[in-house]
């Protein structure tokens, strides 16, 4: 619901075109779509794959499409993040979702036209459901050499290659995949999750290295240009942590230009807090937890920092002597690293605010017992009021009235081990007394994922399994969800048996109607400071319609030779496009490789490109040089865009020299006379650019089809059939 009421108004007929989102009815597969024109191949592979698409399906539809399933991708996403590193129930998930998607960071992206790198956003959530699957395999789930492993493995790791490739539209949603999957993995599977990297992100490093745009410097100017704002009220630290901090003062919501931004920063902020204790100290996915709150806090100090004078110079020094560190001079993106914690906090926070609010109430009736009352600080993994009413007992039930778990000593190891058919049930408990997150080696959060351990709240609980989802949501019941057989032990089923009958009662766990009211007031405090968000962002998002005159031009340019634009610069002001100043759409309207310079016009200043011919074009147009010379820099034709403001200087003079081809209100068309000199390249390159997009589609669609398969035919485990057979 909250990505349609997002989305709303750009559903309709149309094109999206808003800054630097361009969607086309088509576009073509030329050099630059493959990132081997002059400038840095920023929009790679998206540019490719909107050209192989276009021609089968409406490129406005595709990328459409595309935003859709991002945003309803990321919402889902958390909700099934928290509902597997935590066990959190339904109103907490929907909590996790609003989080992930009605932020500041989200509505400046979708303004700044960033609707690519929204995939990137969205694939985090998966990425790390699958890493963590990856990284504790074993945990309690079916065996190594059994048919059920073999299709669990091949499960999670190639949802997590099409999740990286999804991630990988864009270079900068590469990096973040890369960052998330890298440190989730742990040491033992670090190797083998490099190389998925590497392939997700093989079609704009191939393209870089063989094309040379890599190796230039960028301009330092872009650092400061480009470096996270402060809002109203917050400063550039508080501006980062609430989610927002935009280098483009222009492309955020209204609310956020007004103290409503400080409203919904502290609002935001308390929610997070509430809930960061509860999920700093879980027992089950503590090293996740712990590595998602780490980066978090690294996503958000760490652009704050460059936006201070001495983070600058760094950066300038960084991007003008190490070619491809351009990549992070807009620090701010890298801000959507802090967004699975947040939800994570958030649904940590619903949740642990109602079973406070349940022993509020209960400490207020005469007919509770001590023993009754759930302590204030019980983990959110352990409180789950959906299983409360009514659902059947399991192990992930908590059992408040029990007497707390002995702690282990740290020379102490127990170990239980159930076996059923394919399946193996393995817990290693060890009193470590480790405080930091450790990468690859199964501590005692590991172990509590089966045996149950007690919490620093004296509450036995039981952590989910990177295997199982959704265990507290539909029980272990379900052959959808779960792989894991049950417990064998005696003394784990009369636990289980007497937690079932204690807390489906009143004075136990929070019951369903005071969760969901918690859930709601946290969405409506989330909703509101930022309620420009809905339909559109305020209607910014809306489609429009291109003239007929961009199809007739586009049938024309079938000739050799590039195309160069006029007026001068890369953004335009169209009448059909609205006041905001979009990029020029001729790139990917046009069959030939358009011309431009890179150039970008940043608060009062002009951050130089890497276009460095199609620098000398422009300069060519500018000050009315011959046709000839035109030809000498492989231009074979020249556009003239009406209507939209920017630099013409002495064009007319070279304008006469050429053969006029089509003309109308909007747009001129003209070819260059005479031999022209094409710059068409190393057709190796190409043909090496090509098979690289290819891996990387194969990686994508692969890896979501063979995921979804492996699910589909994995065999179910003996005491899955047998319950079956039961029931």
């Amino acid at each position: 619901m909250l990505t349609l009421l997002i989305m709303g108004p750009l559903l309709g007929p149309g094109y999206l075109l808003l800054r630097d989102a361009v969607s086309t009815p088509r576009s073509y597969l030329t050099g630059s779509a493959l990132g081997l024109g002059d400038a840095a191949p920023r929009a790679v592979p998206q540019d490719a794959m909107l050209a192989v698409l276009s021609p089968l399906l409406d490129g406005g539809l595709i990328v459409k499409a595309i935003l859709l399933l991002a945003l309803w991708a990321a919402g889902y996403g958390a909700a099934v993040l928290v509902r597997e590193l935590l066990h959190a129930p339904v109103p907490a998930q929907l909590v996790a979702s609003t989080v992930a998607l009605w932020n500041p960071y989200l509505a400046e992206r979708l303004l700044q036209g960033h609707w690519s790198l929204l995939t990137g956003y969205a694939a985090l959530p998966w990425i790390i459901l699958a890493a963590n699957r990856i990284r504790v395999p074993m945990r309690c789930g079916p065996a190594p050499g059994t048919s059920v492993g073999w299709f669990a493995a091949l499960r999670n790791w190639a949802g997590l290659a099409g999740a990286l490739a999804a991630a990988g539209l864009t270079p900068t949603g590469a990096v973040l995949g890369a960052v998330t999957a890298l440190v989730v993995v742990g040491r033992r599977r670090f190797a083998g999750v490099a190389v998925l990297v590497a392939l997700a992100s093989v079609p704009w490093l191939l393209a870089t290295a063989v094309s040379g745009s890599g190796s230039e410097p960028s301009d330092p100017a872009g650092i400061a240009a480009f470096a996270a704002r402060a809002e109203p009220g917050l400063g550039t630290l508080g501006s980062l942590a609430g989610l927002g901090g935009i280098w483009n003062g222009d492309a955020v919501p209204a609310t956020r230009t007004t103290l409503l931004a400080l409203i919904g920063t502290l609002l935001l902020l308390a929610i997070v807090a509430t809930g960061l204790r509860s999920v700093w100290t879980a027992q089950g996915n503590r090293y996740v937890l712990r590595a998602l709150v780490v980066v978090a806090a690294l996503a958000i100090l760490l652009p704050a920092l460059g936006a201070t004078p001495w983070g600058m110079h760094l950066l300038e020094w960084l991007v003008a002597h190490v070619p491809g560190t351009g990549l992070l001079r807009d620090t701010q993106k890298y801000v959507a690293l802090a967004v699975p914690a947040y939800a994570l906090c958030a649904a940590a926070s619903c949740t642990l605010l109602a079973a406070r609010c349940h022993s509020a109430r209960n400490e207020q009736s005469p007919g509770t017992t001590a023993a009754q009352r759930i302590p204030s600080g019980a983990s959110p993994s352990t409180l789950d009021p959906e299983r409360a009413e009514g659902a059947p007992a399991t192990t992930d039930a908590i059992s408040p009235v029990s007497a707390p778990t002995p702690p282990a000593s740290a020379a102490t190891t127990s170990t239980s081990t159930a076996t059923a058919q394919g399946s193996t049930c393995t817990a290693t408990t060890s009193d470590t007394g480790t405080t930091a997150p450790e990468a690859d080696t199964a501590t005692a959060e590991d172990a509590a994922s089966h045996a149950g351990t007690a919490g620093s709240d004296g509450i036995a609980r039981t952590a989910t399994t990177p295997d199982t989802i959704g265990q507290s949501l539909r029980g272990r019941d379900d052959p959808l969800l779960s792989d894991t057989p049950p417990p064998v032990d005696a003394a784990d089923h009369a636990t289980a048996s007497a937690a079932s009958s204690r807390v489906a009662t009143p004075h136990t766990t929070p019951g369903r109607a005071l969760t969901r009211t918690v859930a709601g007031v946290f969405i409506v405090l989330l909703v509101l400071p930022l309620l420009d968000l809905a339909w559109g962002v305020g209607g910014a998002l809306r489609p429009v319609h291109y003239p007929a005159g961009w199809g007739e031009v586009a049938e024309r340019v079938d000739g050799p030779g590039d195309v160069a634009v006029l007026p001068g610069g890369m953004f335009r002001k169209f009448r059909y496009s609205g006041t905001v100043a979009v990029l020029d759409p001729a790139p990917r309207l046009l069959p030939r490789d358009v011309l431009q310079t890179g150039e970008l016009p940043v608060r009062g200043r002009t951050v130089a490109g890497e276009g460095t011919r199609a620098r000398t074009v422009e300069g060519l147009l500018l000050h009315g040089g011959s046709a000839a010379e035109l030809a000498g820099q492989g231009v074979g034709w020249v556009l003239l865009e009406r209507g939209t403001p920017g630099p013409l200087g002495e064009s007319k003079t070279t304008l006469a020299q050429l053969d006029q081809v089509y003309t109308d209100t909007d747009l001129t068309l003209y070819r260059v006379p005479g031999p022209i000199d094409e710059r068409t390249g190393s057709p190796s390159n190409r043909l090496l650019v090509i098979a690289a997009h290819l891996l990387w589609a194969a990686l994508l669609l692969g890896g979501v089809l063979l995921a979804v398969l492996a699910r589909t035919l994995a065999p179910r485990p003996l005491h899955l059939r047998t319950r079956a057979s039961r029931s």
